[in-house]
């Protein structure tokens, strides 16, 4: 794979970061936005992520069980991004609800140890480094 796909989930990780600087200089300047300029700010990193999570699923060549629990999550930053910007209240709540649900989902996942297997380098360790850990011991004193 070529090293510049392999960079477009980092690029686009640039890019969210970026966004959440412009929202929050907003929310430090509230009169530098309109109140539906913010909404569109405020769900604009949202998608980014979601769309950075997926892209780094495919360049690491996710397995299945992987690729589900990315679905997962980037469908819950989705409808909580679509949640920012929907007119209609009835709708943006349920929007917010099913992003609440499948976060849930996927913490709840996460406890019951699924999916099973060796830990992915997206939970932020390699095996080899949670493996280390668990057999660390505290050095013993020479002296």
């Amino acid at each position: 794979m070529s090293p510049a796909l392999r960079a477009l989930p980092a690029g686009v990780g640039v890019l969210t970061l970026l966004s959440v600087a412009v929202l929050l200089t907003g929310d430090a300047s509230p009169q530098l936005l309109s109140a539906r300029v913010h909404d569109i700010l405020a769900a604009l990193p949202l998608v980014l992520v979601a769309i950075a999570y997926v892209l780094f699923q495919g360049v690491r060549g996710a397995r299945p069980t992987d690729w589900t629990k990315a679905l997962i999550v980037s469908l819950a930053f989705l409808f909580w991004a679509a949640n920012q910007v929907w007119p209609d209240r009835t709708t943006a709540t349920l929007f917010n609800d099913v992003a609440i649900a499948l976060f849930v989902l996927d913490v709840f996942l996460v406890l019951i140890g699924w999916p099973s297997g060796p830990r992915s380098d997206a939970a932020g360790e390699s095996d080899a480094a949670a493996a280390g850990m668990a057999t660390l011991e505290p050095e013993k004193s020479t002296h």
